[in-house]
């Protein structure tokens, strides 16, 4: 049986921060793993002071970042689809999204090229985010409104019939990469073992943002073998991560002491899947799901 996942993301450069070690991992196991961008990423700023594309940046950032997608894949290996939506941006507050972006078009409309890819893959698992969007980018919120409503319009043959025969994912998960159990293991790991590093007092301010969410993660996946990886897919998007920063590149190998995992929460299982879990697909083998 061939094992599929299909991750949906808001913009290209989301597939590397949020799980690319967990794609890594299945690929090199031969299981069929798809990224989904909603968006092209055209309204994002550069984040990187150093961009030696800045030029092209500043002319054409739609291209750049394709460019940079194409190599965080090569990095990994996952296949990739566009979803073919205009990036909404991050308006200010009390700002309207931009017309005929992805977050304002109708939810009914901007499904169906996804219940297309949902039905032609036949994945098993889907990995989104949460109805927060893990943080209130009307992108990313978009994202999660538009996975869950193809996911169960892509199960239902009377539901946009010119897109393939019906196909039913037997598991959904949200990504919990950022979650408080993990900053608080690196945190404790850096004081018992480098005094000195300065991401201690990232780490303190990332627990203050952390400490009030309850834990929902029922599943890790090790990603130990896979966090080099996982750094040259996020260092593809140039424009948006620093090569150095912070936020994104810990030291690896105090990670694979302190929390070698990325962390996702099952929130749908169609099949016999007890957590805490180590695979997103435990319990698809046993089922015999095709």
């Amino acid at each position: 049986m061939t094992l599929r996942l299909l991750a949906v993301h808001a913009h290209p450069d989301d597939e590397s921060s949020k799980g690319a070690g967990t794609y890594a991992r299945y690929v090199e196991t031969g299981a069929e793993v798809t990224i989904v961008s909603c968006t092209g990423g055209e309204r994002g700023d550069i984040q990187n002071d150093a961009l030696s594309e800045k030029a092209m940046a500043d002319r054409d950032m739609a291209g750049l970042r394709r460019i940079e997608m194409a190599r965080a894949q090569a990095a990994v290996g996952f296949a990739h689809r566009w979803l073919g939506f205009q990036d909404s941006g991050l308006p200010e507050n009390g700002e309207p999204i931009p017309p005929n972006c992805f977050a304002d078009i109708p939810l009914e409309i901007s499904a169906e090229p996804l219940v297309k890819i949902i039905r032609e893959l036949r994945p098993q698992v889907l990995v989104t985010y949460d109805e927060n969007g893990g943080y209130p980018h009307p992108d990313h919120i978009r994202a999660h409104e538009i996975s869950i409503y193809a996911m169960e319009a892509a199960a239902d043959p009377e539901r946009y019939p010119d897109a393939g025969a019906a196909w039913q994912i037997s598991k959904v998960y949200y990504d919990r990469i950022f979650n408080t159990e993990r900053m608080r293991a690196m945190y404790e790991h850096l004081v018992a073992d480098e005094p000195d590093s300065p991401l201690i007092a990232q780490f303190e301010e990332m627990l203050g943002w952390f400490e009030d969410r309850p834990s929902v993660v029922t599943t890790h996946i090790d990603v130990a073998d896979h966090l080099e990886t996982r750094d040259r897919a996020l260092r593809a998007h140039s424009s948006q991560v620093p090569p150095d920063s912070p936020f994104f590149f810990w030291p690896n190998d105090a990670q694979r002491i302190a929390w070698p995992f990325e962390d996702f929460e099952l929130v749908t299982s169609l099949v016999d899947a007890p957590t805490p879990e180590t695979d997103l697909f435990a319990g698809i083998i046993d089922e015999g799901t095709p």
